[in-house]
């Protein structure tokens, strides 16, 4: 962590509301992505980012040492990410949502986009990635995004949940498995 992070964090502990909103400016495009990643919708990911940056404030007090402001940060968001798939595990996306993720997916996959039978293979990958993955259980999707997707380290990632990198490792081994066996040997 630099040392800028470092004061800004300190000055955000004792209080500093500009300290605060320059963690959010900085924070805010991590926190969302990763919702967004658990969550597959643009609501949802709001809700996530802006229920964690209030509890980031309410429990700043809780921060003991500023070099894990961003382990900090990241288990609030992702544990109330697991909140909200755990309240909405039945409900699917709609058809309009669907709709949205296909088309910001397809962009995701490649900058350069040459045929309509390209963008509609890539969409598809895309959509049947993502629904396997919102197959997994809660603790599996947020270890495979963190890890897989978002780049975080099995450090991180343990720090961030709270659990021994062995578990992380073993979440990670079960959650592959079962994401190759579902998505079959063309993947």
């Amino acid at each position: 962590m630099s040392d800028d992070l470092k004061d800004l964090v300190t000055s955000f502990i004792q209080g500093d509301r500009t300290a605060f909103a320059e963690l959010v400016g900085r924070f805010q495009k991590k926190v969302y992505s990763v919702a967004y990643q658990m969550l597959g919708n643009h609501l949802d990911a709001d809700e996530v980012a802006q229920e964690t940056f209030v509890r980031i404030y309410e429990r700043r007090s809780q921060l003991n040492d500023v070099n894990y402001f961003a382990s900090f940060l990241m288990r609030i968001a992702t544990n109330y990410a697991i909140d909200l798939i755990r309240k909405r595990q039945k409900k699917y996306v709609s058809v309009e949502e669907e709709s949205e993720i296909q088309t910001s997916a397809s962009v995701e996959l490649s900058e350069k986009i040459d045929r309509p039978d390209q963008i509609y293979e890539k969409r598809e990958i895309l959509r049947k990635i993502k629904q396997t993955i919102e197959q997994l259980p809660p603790r599996q999707r947020v270890t495979v995004i963190l890890h897989d997707i978002e780049g975080f380290s099995k450090a991180e990632v343990a720090e961030i949940l709270g659990c021994p990198q062995a578990t992380v490792r073993s979440n990670l081994h079960i959650a592959r498995s079962k994401l190759r066996k579902w998505l079959g040997p063309d993947f």
